[in-house]
């Protein structure tokens, strides 16, 4: 994967290059994030980024109230990470053997994390890991990440096939998905930096 990061006329834009096929725009923490192939020409980026300027300039001017509101919020304490850990131990695994017959899966251990990088993921072998943070969440948004995580073990991709899995597991996904891309960085922000760790198994 490359990375580039570019200097617009009103904003700046972090460019991230992969092995994907098409140019995504996203806004993540108050940033520009663009998504693009490998090959991708800037010609086509910057024409994609003219294209939805408005949009993005919409976007980024309303990431302004929720990054001020993440500088006022108090950094989680140890103690209260701590505390944050164990009740996610306690209450995920519940939520999981709630859902995962409803998939129709089965799944190994389930371990619970603190960190700023993802919410959850699932692994080849049925391993599942959730971020304690969710906890800070509403209930729904949890449960919609808890899902998502349990659709991987029909389908380890985020095809078509795989959305319409989750959507009939839980039809308001795409509502609290959109919750968690908007407020997420708030609740991950409230980490102090070095706090990041990995905890034991939940189950």
């Amino acid at each position: 994967m490359k990375t580039q990061i570019r200097t617009g006329a009103s904003f700046d834009v972090q460019i991230i290059r992969s092995g994907r096929k098409t140019i995504a725009l996203q806004i993540k923490d108050g940033r520009l994030l663009v998504r693009a192939p490998l090959r991708a020409r800037q010609a086509e980026i910057d024409a994609l980024l003219e294209k939805h300027r408005r949009w993005i300039e919409k976007q980024l001017q309303a990431a302004q109230p929720r990054s001020a509101a993440a500088a006022q919020m108090e950094p989680l304490t140890d103690d209260a990470i701590r505390a944050l850990t164990e009740q996610a131990k306690a209450l995920i695994p519940e939520r999981v053997r709630h859902y995962a017959p409803l998939v129709g899966v089965s799944y190994e251990q389930i371990t619970i994390r603190c960190q700023r990088t993802r919410w959850g993921s699932c692994s080849v072998r049925g391993n599942l890991s959730f971020n304690c943070l969710l906890l800070l969440a509403p209930p729904e948004v949890l449960d919609s990440v808890v899902v998502h995580e349990l659709c991987h073990r029909r389908e380890m991709n985020h095809s078509a096939r795989f959305y319409a899995e989750l959507l009939r597991v839980f039809p308001e996904y795409r509502k609290w998905n959109r919750w968690l891309k908007e407020n997420g960085g708030v609740l991950m922000q409230r980490l102090r930096p070095g706090t990041e760790q990995s905890n034991a198994d939940a189950e």
